[in-house]
């Protein structure tokens, strides 16, 4: 087997010599080129130039979430092909790690390169489906290029959680959940339509919700960890379904702080809940409005402000090693 090894040097929890170890494991089993990310968007590129090329079969992402909704971006660039296309598989080394604890692997990175060894020797894979958001037509974010995710996307509050941890890592600070429960607040403090929502969510046959204040996506479940806790917005969201969302239309402190405890003791089996959550199962397609500008996240990447995002869930996307 041909592989290319895409190695995010700034991944917080894997030393230079963790890495060293881990590349010489792979490489003990495969034909392996590993190349080690040098600006934002690289592992993109990397995806996309093994997508075009005619030798490789496996991508292999050694990073965060970040790094592997970059080299997803890349492997589909010219749309699914799962068949055809190399496959993806994933090295932990994140600080969350969402869509690799959600395929099951072990979040420790030298643990995930034995499993991840073991699936290559007998040839375990899946084919797992992927969110994709773009711009909506007819609307200012029409140009806006689509782009996939692979376990969560969110327009409104989370999003604007996710800018202002970006903001605080670009200051130096460590990627932690102490930082992220920090930004939370700060959030709730600043958001200035927390009582009454700007977003609209459209779908076909169905009349528009309106006034939600966040509109969380999954593709998977749970939405995210805090520690080694899980966290489910959408206990019912799969890789083998459509996209689910829960939104909420009321950001009260009393509301936030029933919503915070209902996060933390959620399981797969209950989410959030109460008069101002929407929830969404299964979905194939529907689009997301805002009055005023949000901010948009996918995969804990932030994306900038948005007024209109048009999701689409895409079943049996990409080919997974695991």
């Amino acid at each position: 087997m041909r592989a290319l090894l895409v190695v995010n040097p700034a991944a917080t929890t894997t030393s230079a010599r963790t890495r060293d170890v881990l590349i010489h494991a792979l490489a003990s089993e495969m034909k392996l080129e590993a190349v080690t990310t040098e600006y934002r968007g690289h592992a993109r590129d990397l995806g996309r130039q093994a997508a075009d090329s005619n030798d490789i079969d496996l991508v292999v992402a050694l990073g965060g979430d970040g790094t592997v909704n970059e080299v997803v971006n890349g492997l589909l660039h010219d749309g699914p092909d799962p068949e055809r296309r190399p496959g993806l598989a994933v090295v932990p080394g994140g600080s969350t790690n969402v869509f690799a604890r959600a395929l099951g692997l072990p979040n420790d990175p030298v643990e995930a390169t034995g499993a991840l060894l073991d699936a290559v020797a007998q040839g375990r894979r899946r084919v797992v489906g992927l969110g994709r958001a773009a711009g909506t037509p007819g609307t200012e974010d029409e140009s806006v290029p689509a782009r996939w995710f692979t376990f969560n996307a969110g327009l409104g509050f989370d999003a604007g959680v996710v800018g202002r941890v970006e903001q605080q890592r670009e200051l130096g600070k460590t990627s932690t959940h102490a930082l992220y429960v920090r930004q939370v607040l700060r959030q709730f403090i600043g958001e200035p339509n927390r009582r009454r929502g700007t977003i609209t969510l459209e779908r076909e046959g169905a009349d528009p919700i309106r006034d939600l204040v966040v509109a969380i996506v999954s593709n998977t479940s749970p939405w995210t960890y805090l520690g080694n806790r899980p966290m489910y917005t959408s206990p019912k969201a799969a890789f083998d379904k459509g996209i689910d969302v829960m939104g909420l239309s009321r950001l009260s402190a009393a509301s936030v702080a029933r919503y915070g405890t209902q996060l933390l003791t959620s399981s797969p089996e209950r989410g959030p809940r109460g008069k101002h959550v929407v929830s969404l199962h299964d979905m194939d397609r529907f689009t997301l409005h805002s009055k005023a500008p949000l901010p948009l996240q996918m995969d804990g990447d932030h994306l900038g402000l948005r007024t209109s995002v048009t999701f689409t869930g895409v079943r049996r996307a990409l080919r997974v090693i695991v």
